[in-house]
């Protein structure tokens, strides 16, 4: 099993699952574009939590391919998993909790992890050069 690729597969899915769940909310709200201001509702964190994964997911996976390409150490498997976590962590921490107007930890782990196992892959694909 590829597990770059699965991690890559993941992360497609959380970014198309989340802009489903954007749209649905949308409809729901009957809200065609723009976001709402209010932290507790539940259309700003589904946008929030959609805009964030797009922001960082591309990047995450482009890295994630390139390092498939070739023989990685353990410690690059383990960054991608970990990564493809901390993804999902700091989403549920967005989604999750009541408001967003507070830090949660979910939030601060997936943020954290997702700086600290991103630069540990943009280091290994360095390291390809």
């Amino acid at each position: 099993m590829n597990i770059a690729l699965l991690c890559i597969g993941l992360l497609g899915a959380l970014c198309i699952v989340l802009g489903i769940a954007v749209s649905l909310n949308r409809m729901k709200q009957k809200q065609g574009s723009g976001c709402p201001s209010d932290p507790k509702d539940t259309l700003h964190k589904y946008i929030r939590a959609h805009a964030n994964t797009i922001e960082f997911a591309p990047v995450l996976m482009v890295l994630m391919y390139i390092l498939s390409q070739s023989q990685m150490a353990s410690w690059v498997l383990w960054s991608i998993v970990l990564v493809t976590l901390s993804r999902f962590v700091l989403v549920a921490g967005l989604i999750f909790p009541r408001t967003m107007a507070r830090p949660n930890p979910l939030r601060q782990i997936g943020a954290g992890g997702t700086y600290i196992f991103g630069l540990a892959l943009c280091i290994a694909v360095l390291k390809l050069v």
